[in-house]
């Protein structure tokens, strides 16, 4: 593997025996590879970056074609080995991309040399490895004996692409696995021997990284975790923080489009490290109003990663948007919070909006206890903020600006990533919770007679039930009532294996020919049944008109649901089968979203 490269690539090695390839024109970028590999493991990034970039990819010490480095070697004889081979190649400033240890050798280069280096890009790189996994690195760098190690090489793949090897993944295993036999058993040793000890060498220095640094982990990399990458960039002055969801530690070979893309991205941008004028292409600002419309007059949870790489959180109700273009949001802590002097120096924070079963969890971020994380279910998001899971909606946010006011700090984030559903969402008002649906509680005490009915959505998909005649229906039943009650609208979703969760108030209309019949239908949401029930039909929402519907009172209230859905603002019907009204559920002269005066 070491010696194959593709056709107009040189390989090449400079006076001092390192070992190099270089393809392409433009802007210069050099790739340092991580411990085990060589030069050729750029090759994904070689393939898709050629036509834009000069690309040059070392062989580190002791790895490929290049020398051994010292017996006992530092940070900066790595350094040194790459600012010795932009010399012979008489490259003044390049822009430097690493992988895991090459990451540490590439922060190391832009601290020696800040000349020299006009952008970073860190790959899966440690820092201040928790107790547990740094005493695993050590023992293994001390069973290193600088012979070559079968079984060590099947054990690396395992922790790097998982076990078993997923079957998508076996060519990029088969590669690193390659790269892992053919290195230099001792120059492997000698460098492990420093990685597993230089995790935080960087851990007073990096608030002086002087140029934009990207800091880009995998989701999944338990080693090499969203929390450190989340922590390095929020010491660099200049530093981001992007987390790549499902990826592991290898994965500029396992997902070389995506990893690729997102360098790219980051090097073609101006030095001033503005995040582009225009919003990105791929940002639907439609969507991006409608999950800015989960909010009602309600409560967040605002996380962060502290310094020491912990998860940090507040409960908070001040939040708003601010702009669609660029997508911006805010929200207050109060200047006494014990956590205001992490949220005032974060470089990123998410927003999660909480669902009106989180009761709990907000209780618990607003008082003062020790591990409130412990509570909650989450996942690191794309800037490696928390993300709790069952959130209504969340904000994953670069901080964009702080501003002091009075007694608060606000804290103006530019949205990186979002996700919304259709759950409800938890209100707070006049020092208690509300919830925005009506009271099903009161609804089971309605009387007996009361036609009670949903409309179901998962997916842009409604639930129908489809009738012996080959009619379609709303699942209704007489009342809410229970599972076991099976004439109820719940006994109905219960036989059917259907789980459901009602929500907002939709519709509630007089029988015209019994005045002593109500109907009541709500908006909710469906999880999609597993059962092989065929009367279960889901339809798109686009193809409801048409249906073959026997009441013309449903047909009636499903065309206004499909028009209130494309407008993306309900109202409550009110009146009988012939006439009333539909009262809004808001004014809309209180929806100015983001023109806030």
């Amino acid at each position: 593997m070491a010696d194959a490269v593709a056709p107009g690539w040189t390989r090449a090695a400079a006076p001092d025996g390192t070992g190099f390839i270089r393809a392409g024109s433009g802007a210069p970028v050099l790739f340092i590879h991580g411990v085990g590999m060589n030069a050729t493991i750029w090759q994904p990034q070689i393939e898709r970056m050629v036509d834009r970039f000069d690309l040059i990819a070392i062989d580190m010490l002791g790895h490929g074609r290049s020398p051994l480095p010292p017996q006992e070697p530092e940070l900066a004889d790595y350094a040194a080995q790459a600012i010795r081979l932009l010399d012979h190649l008489g490259l003044d400033k390049v822009s430097v991309v690493g992988h895991s240890m090459g990451a540490l050798v590439a922060q190391e280069l832009a601290l020696l040399a800040p000349e020299r280096i006009r952008r970073v890009v860190s790959l899966n790189a440690v820092f201040r490895r928790p107790p547990d996994l740094a005493q695993a690195v050590l023992e293994r760098a001390a069973a290193l004996t600088g012979h070559g190690d079968a079984a060590g090489v099947a054990q690396t793949i395992a922790r790097w692409f998982g076990d078993p090897v997923p079957a998508e993944l076996t060519a990029a295993a088969g590669k690193a696995a390659a790269a892992l036999s053919e290195v230099d058993p001792e120059g492997y040793a000698r460098t492990y021997r420093l990685f597993a000890r230089a995790d935080g060498d960087h851990a007073e220095r990096l608030q002086t990284l002087a140029m934009p640094a990207l800091f880009i982990t995998g989701s999944e990399d338990k080693n090499s975790s969203p929390a450190m990458s989340a922590a390095m960039a929020r010491l660099a002055p200049h530093g981001r923080c992007t987390v790549l969801a499902g990826q592991r530690h290898m994965m500029a070979v396992a997902a070389p489009d995506l990893t690729s893309r997102c360098i790219a991205e980051f090097l073609n941008e101006g030095e001033s490290l503005e995040q582009g004028a225009a919003a990105d292409a791929s940002f639907d600002s439609g969507e991006f109003r409608r999950a800015l419309g989960s909010f009602l007059t309600g409560v967040t949870i605002v996380t962060t990663i502290g310094a020491e790489g912990e998860p940090r959180g507040f409960t908070a109700n001040s939040f708003t948007s601010v702009s669609l273009d660029p997508p911006l949001v805010l929200v207050c802590i109060a200047h006494k919070a014990l956590g205001h002097p992490v949220f005032a120096t974060s470089k990123s924070f998410a927003i999660n909006i909480l669902n009106e079963t989180q009761k709990a969890a907000s209780g618990i971020f607003a008082s003062k206890a020790a591990d409130k994380f412990a509570s909650v279910d989450w996942r690191p998001g794309k800037t490696g903020s928390p993300v709790l899971d069952g959130s209504v909606a969340t904000f994953d946010c670069d901080l964009e600006r702080l501003v002091e006011a009075g007694d608060h700090s606000i804290l103006i984030g530019r949205v990186r990533d979002f996700q919304h559903n259709s759950s409800q969402p938890l209100g707070y008002c006049r020092g208690a919770y509300i919830t925005p649906g009506l009271s099903q509680e009161a609804l089971a005490a309605a009387q007996p007679g009361t036609d009670v009915g949903a409309i179901l959505e998962n997916g842009g998909r409604i639930l129908f039930l489809e009738t012996p005649d080959g009619f379609l229906e709303l699942p209704r039943g007489r009342g809410l009532g229970s599972a076991s009650d099976g004439k109820s609208l719940n006994g109905l979703l219960a036989a059917k294996a259907i789980e459901a969760q009602l929500g907002f108030l939709f519709a509630v209309w007089d029988d015209a020919g019994n005045p002593s019949r109500t109907h009541v239908y709500y908006r909710g949401t469906f999880d999609v049944p597993a059962s092989s029930d065929r009367g279960i039909r889901l339809i798109d929402i686009d193809a409801i008109d048409g249906l073959k519907i026997a009441d013309p009172a449903i047909r009636s209230m499903l065309t206004r649901y499909v028009r209130e859905c494309t407008e993306d603002a309900f109202g409550v019907y009110v009146g009988n089968e012939v006439e009333g009204e539909v009262r809004p559920l808001a004014r809309t002269a209180a929806l100015n979203i983001g023109d806030q005066g």
